[in-house]
């Protein structure tokens, strides 16, 4: 008879194991199998031979395009440039509908232009919006202009039927003269008024224009009193109000709109770089270097004069000119473009950079 194991009874050496499982062995190959898995793992060498070795790169931060030897600079430039720029937040559509709204009441539309892009700056929906309205033109910050840009945009907008206005809207001297201009413009309205026997009347504007085009500074100087608040950048207005200018004259304030797109990518650039488009989402330096190619060809002088940019400098040369100029330096001394992109902007906003119009009418 044969005896139990008990439970935890070491297994004696030589003694069988009665529930340990026998390993399989392994299936021999058929002839095909064997010869399709040697291709297989032959192809796998081939590919990799082909393919070097892939190193393992430190993860570093991505720097802007670099000037290498060798590599033309206008290679260097492609690779900087090509986002598309496009601004339109959703109070802007709220802003068009509430002017649409309160069309009906107005007797003149004012539009303000900024005299450095004064066709870039025209929001094509204000004259669809203003049609059958009286409409004047007031070309602003022409301090920051090229003046003989300036007197040919002027005639631009006079052959079209515009009545315009040249001016720099901090200046109250500038702004008082607009009431004259706008009893002139609304002359016909005033003498329709007299003539069915209604007096006092009052002349209603509506002001309108582009992001940070100084409808604010404006108003403020036209009323003689802060009656807006102001600011350098845009979107400081965002709703309607009423201003009294004088006892036959209200003006309604609106906010600056842009449109839904630009269908030309120049416009957008112009508008970025004026300051008209909110910084957060552009890329300065793309920016900057579609900026110097302008530059360069219609103000070089000024390009050498600020910045020792000469002749012949491709945009990426004359942005690391500007930044050993200027000493944007990030550390080892190395010279800091996207700095230096940013100043070239503000020294042309501020107007440090000159008197610059960045288009010319048509011929």
């Amino acid at each position: 008879m044969q005896q139990k194991k008990k439970p935890g009874t070491p297994v004696r050496k030589g003694q069988p194991q009665s529930k340990a499982q026998p390993q399989k062995k392994s299936q021999p190959q058929s002839k095909a199998q064997s010869v399709n898995k040697s291709q297989s793992i032959n192809k796998s060498k081939s590919r990799n031979a082909d393919q070097p070795a892939k190193k393992v790169q430190p993860q570093k931060k991505v720097q802007k395009v670099q000037p290498q030897e060798g590599v033309s600079a206008q290679n260097n430039e492609d690779k900087i440039r090509g986002s598309v720029i496009q601004w339109y937040p959703g109070h802007m559509t709220g802003a068009l509908r509430m002017m649409q709204e309160s069309i009906k009441l107005i007797d003149i539309v004012i539009e303000l232009l900024d005299a450095r892009v004064p066709l870039s700056s025209k929001n094509p929906d204000i004259d669809k919006l203003a049609k059958g309205k009286f409409r004047l033109i007031i070309m602003n910050k022409i301090d920051l202009a090229d003046p003989a840009m300036t007197k040919r945009w002027k005639a631009y907008y006079e052959d079209k039927g515009f009545s315009v206005i040249l001016m720099d809207s901090r200046s109250r001297k500038d702004a008082a003269a607009v009431s004259g201009v706008v009893r002139e413009v609304c002359k016909e309205k005033l003498e329709r008024d007299r003539s069915r026997g209604i007096l006092g009347s009052s002349i209603k504007a509506m002001i309108v224009g582009i992001p940070n085009v100084g409808k604010s500074t404006f108003i403020n100087a036209f009323s003689g009193k802060a009656s807006t608040k102001t600011g350098n950048k845009p979107g400081v207005t965002r709703g309607k109000q009423w201003i009294k200018i004088a006892k036959d004259m209200d003006l309604l304030d609106t906010p600056g709109i842009l449109w839904p797109k630009f269908e030309d990518q120049m416009v957008g650039k112009r508008l970025a770089w004026i300051g008209s488009i909110n910084d957060d989402i552009l890329e300065k330096t793309e920016l900057a270097l579609d900026l110097l190619l302008i530059l360069q060809k219609t103000y070089c002088n000024i390009l050498k004069e600020r910045y020792k940019i000469t002749e012949g400098m491709s945009g990426i040369e004359a942005l690391y000119q500007i930044a050993e100029v200027r000493k944007c330096l990030k550390k080892g001394n190395e010279p800091d473009v996207d700095k230096a992109a940013v100043l070239l902007l503000d020294d042309l906003r501020s107007g440090r950079l000159g008197r610059i119009t960045l288009e010319e009418p048509e011929q």
